[in-house]
Formats: C-alpha cells, structure tokens, sequence
C-alpha cells in the first residue's frame, strides 16, 4: 500500500498551490495522510479530488469548519500497521519517545507543524514529518513523505519536491 503524506499546505494563500511532482505522488498514492495546516475546507475538498482517500487531522491554522470537522488526533490502519497522526509533537527533545508513550498501540506517527522534514526510528517505532510541499520557511527545500505498507512494516521516504 503506498501512503502519501503531507502537512502544512497553507493554501489558500496567494498564488500558493501543490507542486506538480506532489500532485503526481498524491495520484499515484493509496492513501493520503495530511498532518493539519490545510488551512481551509475547500482545500481538503481540493486534495479530496486527486482520487485517493484523504485521512486528516486539523492543526492550529485550520479554519473553523475544519477543527470542527477533523479530530485533533487519529490512528489510521495500513495494512496490518497502525499510524497514529497529530498536528503539532512538541519539542524536539524527547519527541520520539513522547510520541511513543502518546500513541502507544501504533508503529508509528506522523505529525507536521515545523516545516522541518524528519524520520527517526528506534526499536521498531517512527515518527515521520514530511515538512510542507507548498512552504518551507527553515528546510532547505519543500517536502513530503512517501510511506510504504505491507503485512505490517512500514517504510519511510521523506521526498524533495522541485
């Protein structure tokens, strides 16, 4: 099963929209996971159109209709593996084990907030952000994350987009 994940969309704003190589990920895609920062709900129903399922959660710049409609937090199945996703993980230190004793029945979590693309793993648990394709502010690029499900293993890529 291929997952694509994205977070921190922020769109509408200006002339901002999805890369075409995002688009093509998103298509291609099973699933779509996005970790919160959608910004509005014609923008959900915009990536809803690509054509895979789209699992959301809302994040702190989500709109009104959205944090009403979008849990703060969920566990999705992938083929026999759980993902847990959140907007915003906190700090840095700690995040992997803070992440684990959060959402301790899954095999890993994505979670967006920071712009910052990340992957870290330890003892058979993840955490995945795949930055933003649309606003990179500190990351040297845009980004988003390609998540590989089978009989419940997970494989993480984290993807620069032109």
């Amino acid at each position: 099963m291929l997952i694509a994940v994205i977070s921190d969309t922020h769109m509408p704003r200006g002339v901002r929209r999805l890369p075409d190589a995002c688009v093509v990920l998103l298509t291609a895609a099973d699933l779509i996971l996005h970790a919160g920062d959608v910004s509005t709900a014609t923008t959900l129903a915009e990536i809803e159109q690509l054509g895979p399922p789209v699992l959301a959660v809302h994040g702190n710049v989500d709109d009104e209709e959205l944090t009403r409609r979008l849990p703060a937090e969920r566990v999705v199945e992938a083929d026999g593996a759980r993902i847990g996703m959140v907007h915003h993980a906190g700090p840095r230190r700690g995040r992997l084990a803070r992440m684990r004793r959060r959402f301790p029945d899954v095999h890993a979590v994505v979670f967006g907030h920071s712009h910052l693309p990340l992957h870290e793993s330890e003892d058979g648990f993840a955490i995945l952000n795949p930055g933003s394709p649309t606003e990179r502010r500190r990351a040297p690029v845009r980004t988003m994350g390609i998540v590989r499900a089978a009989s419940g293993t997970l494989e993480f890529e984290l993807v620069d987009l032109p």
